[in-house]
């Protein structure tokens, strides 16, 4: 890839346009911030030549040099493809034609990490405090890490026994189940949300940010309870616009960094992560006899395809396979050849001398 230490595009008109077109489309933040990511590094890749001087011979030479270069995933390389024909879509005014062959990075086929319920229990105990809370709850509810971070007061319905996700991935709302062994914490956990509440009122703060154009249409809302996060940080910040003392939800990164800890500290053998407690949710429900259509509600899958890489992980395809090699000790078979009852496994014999 072509090197420059020059600045990012020089046109800063156009990734306003671009940021204004992605946020009337209601794309996540998150969205937005590597939509322009993709165009800056695009850019820079074609040494600092402005998008509508290319075409499509560029932009499928960007995404051969990310395939087979960078060999970055599939999915990375999907949302290049989507940033750029988002800008020459609805920022330049001329759609991208990308006929023929396109370079794909491969996609491989893998079968998600899926803890026990005994390891489930052992990492947990070993996070504190509002880490735990957390981890049990994506454990519980299924939700996605941002999911549950971004949850409001309003969200969680304790006497329900629900949590109502709001914009998760597609811009989905969805219920969930709040597990009932956590609602007895999650109430003391918000009496002290609470009070956190009341001591940055008196100091002046008290707000979050509110989505969209809530903000201006309620301008006091930011101040109430039921807008405030279930996970607050523990810091407050000021708004670099309105230099308003806001306080946000904990960063993914902090819990993050706790699970790895304690995944560590628990002795358990795999690469978990806080994902694999939302993979480790649905597999449990479905080994406890639940539908694969409701788990797909829950986890809040669009197509239920999606929600079956879970029997994989059950070893069973959906039907319960028994393997044939399990019922051979019920023949009056004590052991096989390299088991403990048979010794170790010997090599030919060796000719007598």
């Amino acid at each position: 890839m072509p090197t420059s230490r020059a600045s990012p595009p020089s046109n800063p008109k156009q990734l306003t346009l671009m940021r204004s077109k992605l946020r009337l489309g209601h794309y996540s933040r998150r969205t937005e911030q590597a939509y322009i990511g993709w165009v800056i590094r695009f850019v820079r890749y074609q040494r600092l030549r402005h998008p509508a001087g290319l075409g499509e011979a560029e932009v499928t030479g960007f995404l051969r040099y990310l395939a087979e270069q960078r060999g970055v995933a599939a999915a990375t390389q999907g949302q290049a493809l989507a940033a750029l024909l988002f800008l020459y879509r609805q920022v330049l005014g001329r759609p991208l034609r990308l006929e023929g062959h396109l370079p794909r990075a491969r996609t491989p086929t893998r079968v998600p990490v899926v803890l026990t319920r005994s390891e489930v229990a052992r990492v947990l105990g070993q996070l504190e405090g509002g880490y735990r809370l957390v981890g049990t709850l994506l454990y519980g509810s299924g939700m996605r890490l941002l999911e549950c971070l971004s949850l409001r007061v309003k969200d969680v319905d304790l006497e329900r026994g629900e949590v109502r996700v709001r914009r998760g991935k597609g811009g989905v709302d969805r219920v969930t189940v709040l597990p009932e062994a956590l609602k007895g914490s999650l109430e003391g956990h918000l009496a002290r949300v609470r009070a956190l509440h009341g001591e940055d009122l008196l100091a002046g703060g008290g707000r979050v940010e509110l989505p969209g154009a809530l903000g201006r249409k309620l301008p006091n809302a930011a101040m109430e309870w039921a807008w405030q996060w279930v996970f607050p940080a523990a810091r407050a910040y000021r708004d670099r616009v309105t230099g308003a003392r806001r306080r946000h939800h904990l960063h993914p990164s902090a819990m993050q960094r706790a699970m790895v800890a304690a995944v560590r500290r628990s002795g358990v053998g795999k690469l978990a992560s806080c994902h694999t407690l939302r993979h480790s949710f649905a597999t449990h429900l479905l080994e406890s006899g639940y539908d694969i259509r409701t788990v797909q509600e829950l986890l809040g899958h669009r197509d239920v395809s999606t929600t079956m890489v879970y029997t994989h992980v059950l070893n069973r395809g959906g039907f319960g396979v028994r393997s044939p090699a399990d019922v051979l000790g019920g023949l009056g078979l004590a052991g096989f050849p390299g088991s403990a009852a048979e010794g170790t496994i010997q090599g030919p014999a060796q000719p007598s001398k």
